[in-house]
């Protein structure tokens, strides 16, 4: 994990009858009272979350029902977490059934740089699907992920296996952080933004992680949640 900007910007004190750095375990103090916080901002705002909206999940499953009903309401998928366990997240179903089975007939179609699959006018996404992307809507049951501990509010993009097969050395410090809901990648772009940027952008949330910075995040992914013209 990395260090705290506490870490980096402390001054460096040796107590000789200790035999530590006494800068080095104040900032690893720091850290752990981040930690501390940061789950507990979790758990509250991912257990408000679940209460307050279980109204609108149950409109966005009718109608995902309605237009597809041989298919499932929620979409489970394999994403890798923190130091590379992977765990099941869940969204909102925004394709067809067998969207998976069709992504090799579309995988050359990418119009993102990097690691990831993504394509603008997808055929495997539904008329609901379409508008719940839009609006980051099919994003909200990954506050369940929040509340178990797999994932955190703010975070770097919970990556899929395969996409973590391609990864250089460098790439992979981006999975020593808990994945998030939301991060300076969606706030900086999102698609817009290529791979390579996305890492250093992971990277530099790393480096200045602090409860304020998330906060600051949570705020802004508010801002650009709604019509974002980079959601897709």
């Amino acid at each position: 994990m990395s260090p705290s900007p506490q870490t980096k910007e402390a001054e460096i004190v040796m107590d000789p009858s200790l035999g530590y750095n006494a800068s080095t375990m104040a900032g690893q103090n720091a850290d752990k009272v981040y930690l501390f916080m940061k789950r507990m901002l979790d758990l509250l705002g991912s257990f408000i979350g679940l209460i307050i909206l279980c109204p609108l999940f149950a409109v966005i499953g009718i109608l995902i029902k309605i237009e597809a009903p041989q298919g499932s309401v929620f979409f489970r998928q394999v994403r890798v977490g923190q130091n590379g366990k992977e765990f099941h997240m869940y969204k909102f179903r925004s394709m067809v059934a067998n969207a998976e089975d069709l992504l090799e007939q579309l995988i050359d179609q990418n119009e993102v740089n990097g690691n990831m699959f993504k394509m603008k006018n997808d055929p495997r996404i539904t008329r609901i699907g379409k508008f719940i992307r839009k609006t980051s809507l099919d994003e909200l049951p990954q506050l369940w992920n929040v509340f178990r501990g797999e994932m955190s509010l703010v975070g770097p993009r919970p990556a899929l296996p395969r996409e973590v097969e391609n990864y250089t050395s460098y790439d992979r410090q981006r999975l020593q952080l808990i994945p998030g809901c939301t991060g300076l990648w969606q706030v900086s772009g999102r698609n817009s933004v290529g791979f390579e940027e996305m890492v250093e952008l992971d990277l530099t949330y790393a480096r200045e992680r602090s409860m304020m910075v998330d906060i600051k995040i949570i705020f802004r992914t508010f801002k650009v949640l709604v019509g974002s013209k980079d959601a897709f």
